[in-house]
């Protein structure tokens, strides 16, 4: 059995108030501190991220002389702009990835206090 399995056993094992796993889980200031700082990326790289993609589509359709403008040989604002949108992506992906790391690590303290029978 693998470790997180392990300690969601042990955890069930020793339950004296009769909560489930989920909540005594649900109910730790670890798990809570890690969803804040989960949302506290997510909910912003997303926004940035939809609207970002959005802004191409509404700018041709808004703009079309501006966007048809030939800035770069014969690629225009709204090409650079369309391939812009890979680079953003990767670097959200990128920055994402270093923080999963960070998120990791909280998960891990949580999954060892839980294997210790902690609250």
């Amino acid at each position: 059995m693998s470790e997180a399995g392990q300690a969601v056993q042990s955890a069930k094992a020793s339950d004296p108030a009769g909560m489930s796993q989920w909540d005594r889980v649900a109910a730790m200031p670890e798990f809570k501190q890690l969803l804040k700082d989960k949302a506290a990326f997510i909910v912003p790289a997303t926004i940035f991220f939809v609207v970002y993609y959005f802004l191409l589509p509404i700018s041709v359709g808004y703009f079309p002389k501006f966007m048809d403008k030939r800035v770069l040989g014969p690629l225009s604002i709204a090409y650079l702009f369309a391939l812009s949108q890979f680079f953003v992506a990767w670097t959200i992906a990128a920055l994402y990835v270093r923080k999963a790391a960070r998120f990791d690590e909280q998960s891990a303290a949580l999954l060892k206090k839980l294997e210790k029978g902690g609250r």
